[in-house]
């Protein structure tokens, strides 16, 4: 019984129902999946470099001229100075200056920084709260609770966080995988609200105090800089980042001689020598933290808003789950190659329809869709192969002693062709008999020799079983020494009458074989006598619950048996007359030429019935 459930065809509906709950559940690892799926599609966008940023970088070069790191703040201040010079737009400075410098620069950068349009950095920190700039924000609905939140900030000492035009943090936010795909642009302390270093760049360009929020009771919506486009953000305040442009790079140690134009560019001065600048994955691959803050900076300025719209994860699973129906369906009552056809459409919609939501700025997650496609199809696919093959070996237990081998294989093959249960038919049916088997069974009684008896009877019942199969009859049963047999039936046979009557001779022929070897054994002679009709009748599986066969009923079918025991009214020179046939197998006979032989009365019939055998 559980078995017979475990293969149905509709288990696959569990597979179906399991994996939609394991979505709505969205573990780890579908988590994870639809991660990488919006990985892929990032890194499929084509590349361009930015006119809007360029980076000064303080790599090994930069070292080797200025010395050890950290520098006296004033090479700072003259690299803010060169770059001013070279027209230069908003200065961004990731760096914390957290500590009084111990060279003295302090002074120096701090009158530099002022009016020079420069932002700092402050930072997020687990471990102590000192210098934060907090920065007024005009809030819609109540956006704190759903900002991301830090016990404390690390900010620049007074004399230069007072005179930079912005500071802003640096914190990023990983996925559950370690990669940064969403920065934050705002993030709080208490009810103290501290802006993204990019947004505090922006807001210093556009020349703006403060900042709008808003929310609702699902979280934040946008935000948005006076004086600047609407920012779609998600509900922590977070915007998907776009990777798609690279940036002009100059070593800080070659400003006086840089053949870069920085003409209105925003510049981001980032640590890059070993050891000292940081390392973040990305959907790109490890990048250096400033470029995540560039990446971010630009996915703004271009206004893409990449959003993941909040009914996206109901929707894929609805979508999952009804192609999921489809696919069961499709199994079980399509061909396989339209199976499989039907699942690589499906895939391949899925990708594609994820790369069109894509480039209209929508992440829309393709991965469960793949994953309920792959397990469900599979599961389908092998359920009805099994059932299929179940079938076959039943097919094969049934027919493998009644039928030719061939036909066996066409029926394991094409199934369909039996059709079990009963269905009517016209078929031709052969009834085959030893005459005159009594003399034989004395014989052996005689010698005491039962087995000798069973030899017989078997070596007889091979080559005549052999004749039917090879003229594609299906052997209905053994009754002791008698074969019954049927032709158009499982397998269809347009000749059938042709075909029993051709066996009838065939059997005949082979008798006569037989009589030379029992003559050489001293055996009394044997002789055969067959009936064939063609008629209506009614073919299929009966029997009971437990135990049936497959078999045919019928009138024309006891006209068979009739006409098998007629033939002992018929002699001939050397025994009887072997086969007969009667008219409704005559009218179907091409080949075959027939005379007639008499006109008799059967039991069961009121009419007489013409008899015919077969003429050279």
């Amino acid at each position: 019984m559980i078995k017979k459930i475990l293969t149905h065809w509709t288990f696959a509906f569990i597979t179906l129902f399991a994996l939609t709950w394991i979505g709505l559940q969205d573990p780890q690892v579908k988590e994870i999946a639809r991660l990488k799926s919006f990985d892929l599609l990032f890194q499929s966008q084509d590349k361009f470099i930015s006119n809007d940023i360029a980076i000064v970088t303080i790599d090994e070069k930069s070292i080797e001229k200025h010395g050890q790191w950290p520098w006296n703040r004033e090479v700072l201040a003259q690299t803010i100075i060169k770059l001013r010079s070279q027209g230069a737009g908003v200065i961004i400075m990731p760096i914390l200056f957290s500590e009084e410098d111990r060279m003295g620069g302090d002074g120096l950068l701090a009158t530099t920084i002022n009016g020079n349009f420069v932002v700092i950095s402050q930072s997020g920190s687990h471990q102590t709260t000192k210098n934060g700039y907090p920065r007024g924000v005009a809030k819609i609905g109540n956006p704190l609770e759903f900002l991301f939140e830090w016990p404390g900030m690390i900010g620049p000492i007074s004399i230069i966080g007072d005179n930079a035009a912005g500071v802003g943090t640096t914190n990023m936010a990983p996925e559950i995988d370690g990669v940064v795909r969403r920065m934050p642009l705002l993030m709080k302390i208490g009810n103290d609200v501290y802006p993204n270093i990019v947004i505090e760049a922006i807001r210093v360009a556009v020349g703006d105090p403060s900042y709008q929020v808003k929310a609702d009771a699902s979280g934040i919506i946008a935000m948005r800089v006076p004086g600047y486009a609407t920012i779609n953000t998600d509900s922590n305040a977070r915007i998907w980042l776009t990777w798609n442009k690279s940036y002009p790079e100059v070593s800080l140690a070659d400003l006086d001689t840089n053949e870069i134009s920085l003409e209105g560019k925003t510049i981001i001065i980032g640590v890059k020598a070993e050891g000292l600048g940081g390392v973040v994955a990305t959907p790109i691959g490890g990048q250096y933290d400033y470029t995540v803050l560039a990446n971010t900076l630009q996915t703004v300025i271009d206004g893409t808003n990449i959003e993941r719209p909040s009914e996206a994860f109901l929707l894929e699973l609805a979508v999952a789950f009804l192609i999921g129906c489809v696919i069961i369906i499709l199994t079980r009552f399509t061909p396989y190659y339209a199976v499989g056809i039907m699942m690589a459409f499906f895939a391949i919609g899925s990708i594609f329809g994820s790369v069109a939501f894509f480039e209209r700025s929508l992440l829309i997650d393709g991965s469960w869709i793949l994953v309920t496609i792959i397990f469900v199809g599979l599961h389908s696919i092998f359920n009805r192969f099994i059932l299929e093959f179940k079938l076959k070996q039943q097919i094969r237990k049934q027919f493998e002693t009644y039928l030719d081998p061939r036909q066996v294989a066409i029926l394991q093959k094409d199934p369909s062709k039996l059709k079990l249960g009963g269905e009517r038919k016209e078929m031709s049916f052969l009834f085959m008999d030893i005459v005159g088997f009594t003399p034989i069974s004395e014989h052996y009684k005689n010698k005491d020799d039962p087995e000798g008896l069973v030899v017989l009877i078997n070596d007889y019942l091979n080559r005549m079983t052999k004749i039917v199969l090879d003229n594609g009859g299906c052997v209905d049963k053994y009754m002791g020494d008698c074969i019954m047999a049927f032709w158009n039936a499982p397998i269809d046979c347009p000749n059938h009458a042709e075909m029993a009557v051709k066996t009838g001779i065939e059997c005949a022929e082979e008798t006569e074989k037989l009589k030379k070897i029992f003559k050489e054994k001293g055996l009394p002679p044997i002789n055969i006598g067959s009936g064939v009709n063609t008629g209506t009748c009614i073919v299929g599986n009966m029997g009971s619950d437990t135990r049936f066969d497959y078999s045919v009923i019928g009138d024309a079918v006891n006209l068979a048996a009739r006409l098998e025991a007629s033939t002992r009214n018929y002699k001939t020179e050397t025994g009887i007359e072997p086969l007969i046939y009667s008219s409704y197998t005559k009218d179907q006979l091409k080949d075959i030429k027939s005379v007639e032989l008499d006109k008799i009365k059967v039991k069961g019939k009121d009419e007489l019935v013409t008899i015919f055998k077969p003429v050279n």
